[in-house]
């Protein structure tokens, strides 16, 4: 199983379509066995092909800090389930998760609605 978050430097980068990489933490038995960098696409990363790359590199997880329903909707087309309202460094968000003490937030990033459309531009 893989873990996907959206990163900017270490920590979780509250924009996930516009975040510089995406740590990828492969797990073995419920444990991260290593982590990888992944960049993120030029612009607006909910436009681009990163949910297909991320589900063809195996993730299944997706942490992250905030994003509209749009994104969420593309990323779980690909299967990916998406659990908002993470924070901090994301070794510790990772680890945190494994231990269950991290559910979703079930808040959309607001920024991103404009009668039902995507807007990158903020």
């Amino acid at each position: 199983m893989k873990i996907a978050i959206p990163t900017r430097g270490n920590v979780v980068d509250d924009h996930f379509g516009h975040c510089e990489m995406y740590t990828v933490f492969t797990l073995t038995e419920g444990k991260i066995e290593h982590s990888e960098l992944l960049p993120s696409p030029q612009g607006c990363g909910c436009k681009s092909n990163i949910a297909a790359v991320l589900r063809e590199k195996g993730v299944s997880i997706l942490l992250a800090g905030n994003m509209g329903a749009g994104a969420m909707s593309v990323l779980n087309m690909q299967g990916i389930e998406v659990v908002r309202g993470c924070s901090g460094n994301v070794s510790i968000v990772a680890e945190a998760y494994l231990n269950g003490n991290i559910v979703d937030s079930a808040i959309s990033c607001s920024q991103h609605e404009n009668n039902g459309e995507h807007q990158c531009n903020h």
